[in-house]
């Protein structure tokens, strides 16, 4: 079901912070300047709730946004290259790191990333790393609208070959664009499963 009313709830530096763990939540995390907050603000239908920014580092604390008061959606800062010193990414990736480990109501972790690129190093890492770490995780292919559909094609098939070397199965995946549209539906579709499988 396309969701129907999305609003801003708080921002935190830690996972402790939270809002109470009490509705499913869904993390959405990618390379600085992936499009993660077009596409928040493309699966919501609301251009003005993550807010866009051109430099990369934008966003820098966990902020928490409720999806028709039903489940929660979670914007992290990006990973990787960031206009900020090597110490204050180690804190970011620190914070992140602990919210995935403690926050017991996270349901998966959306990965997204830049399907004009080929496979990227530190996308590879950070998706190994959360395996290591048991966490669910699905990724989503940002910006097709950019290429022909013949090179995100190409570029998806070389990220599931780089995957296969380690992995013995892949997560699901999306094909996104959030000037279009695609991929709403199936995303929106996807977290319904989801939490109807919570319970919710």
């Amino acid at each position: 079901m396309p969701i129907q009313k999305a609003e801003y709830l708080q921002s935190a530096v830690t996972w402790q912070k939270c809002p109470p763990p009490t509705l499913p939540e869904y993390a959405f995390i990618g390379r600085s300047n992936v499009g993660k907050s077009s596409l928040i603000n493309m699966l919501t239908k609301n251009n003005s709730l993550a807010k866009i920014s051109s430099k990369p580092g934008k966003t820098q604390t966990i902020n928490h946004f409720i999806v028709d008061n039903s489940w929660y959606l979670v914007d992290l800062p990006g990973y990787g290259y960031a206009g900020v010193s090597k110490t204050q990414r180690e804190k970011w990736a620190a914070m992140i790191d602990q919210y995935f480990q403690k926050r017991e109501n996270l349901q998966l972790v959306f990965v997204l990333i830049d399907s004009r690129l080929e496979p990227q190093k530190n996308d590879i890492n950070f998706i190994n790393q959360l395996g290591e770490n048991g966490i669910p995780f699905s990724l989503v292919f940002t910006k097709t609208d950019k290429i022909s559909n013949a090179q995100v094609q190409r570029n998806v098939q070389l990220f599931k070959n780089k995957m296969l070397e380690t992995w013995e199965e892949l997560p699901p995946y999306f094909l996104t664009s959030a000037e279009t549209g695609k991929g709403r539906e199936e995303l929106c579709g996807y977290i319904d499963e989801l939490n109807a499988a919570a319970g919710q």
